[in-house]
């Protein structure tokens, strides 16, 4: 009797907190940035909203998860060229073509402390990819770091924050110590290809870990050419007998 009365107690003491979280800090759409009405909370977005997202669906490239508009295709053109040169990357998988509203999305995500979207992010990632990160054994998420100066200065990490919500709903645990950004680089939007590859250059660095991972899942933001993503894995796969997967939320169209 006294463990049910101390149990009904902390229900109620729990309904109350978050009664109090949705009246003083309100949910807001990842999409439109509006407050969410409280039968919609749950949802973390608006329907409407939703469907002005575009999912990657149908034939995906079978290394990035990129859309191929050619379902006999196997891979994508950046992926075909970078099968001849060889890839560090085993699969990636993406959420969202990067296009339409979700780009105003990600950029408050990114830059305007919009952290409560990575919560929403990471219910569609594991009602999408749930079974496939099962399927590949995942015993580590690791999220794509950020130069520690720059994130003092953002005073966050997207990525981070992401793969701390998909843990939370996967029970994968997450390694922010795992591998290091040690160099602060451009941003890559801002460069071409063979740019691209000189700028990540010895820009991470894997850190000593006694804990040795088998199937590593990297996390990121967007995909984009992939070179950030490539990067990271190739310094991961200094631990032997590994293998690196990738999830994104967004991913660019490409050729």
């Amino acid at each position: 009797m006294l463990m049910a009365g101390r149990s009904r107690k902390r229900s109620k003491r729990n309904y109350i907190l978050e009664m109090l979280s949705v009246i003083f800090f309100p949910k807001r759409c990842p999409v439109c940035d509006e407050i969410l009405e409280p039968e919609l909370v749950h949802r973390k977005i608006h329907p409407g909203c939703e469907s002005r997202l575009y999912p990657v669906t149908g034939a995906v490239c079978m290394r990035c998860g990129r859309p191929l508009e050619n379902s006999t295709q196997e891979f994508c053109y950046d992926c075909n060229r970078r099968k001849r040169e060889g890839t560090p990357i085993k699969q990636g998988k993406a959420l969202y073509l990067y296009q339409g509203e979700i780009k105003t999305a990600m950029y408050r995500f990114k830059y305007s402390n919009k952290r409560e979207y990575a919560g929403f992010f990471a219910e569609q990632a594991v009602r999408k990819y749930g079974d496939w990160l099962r399927a590949k054994e995942i015993d580590v998420i690791v999220p794509v770091p950020m130069y520690k100066k720059k994130q003092r200065i953002r005073g966050y990490n997207q990525a981070e924050t992401f793969a701390v919500e998909l843990s939370k709903l996967t029970g994968i645990p997450v390694d922010t110590r795992f591998i290091l950004r040690v160099k602060d680089t451009v941003p890559q939007k801002e460069l071409d290809d063979l740019k691209r590859k000189n700028n990540l250059k010895s820009a991470f660095q894997k850190t000593e870990n006694i804990v040795q991972y088998k199937h590593i899942l990297v996390v990121d933001d967007i995909y984009t050419t992939g070179s950030t993503a490539e990067a990271v894995a190739e310094e991961l796969l200094k631990t032997k007998n590994c293998q690196v997967y990738f999830l994104s939320i967004c991913i660019g169209k490409g050729m």
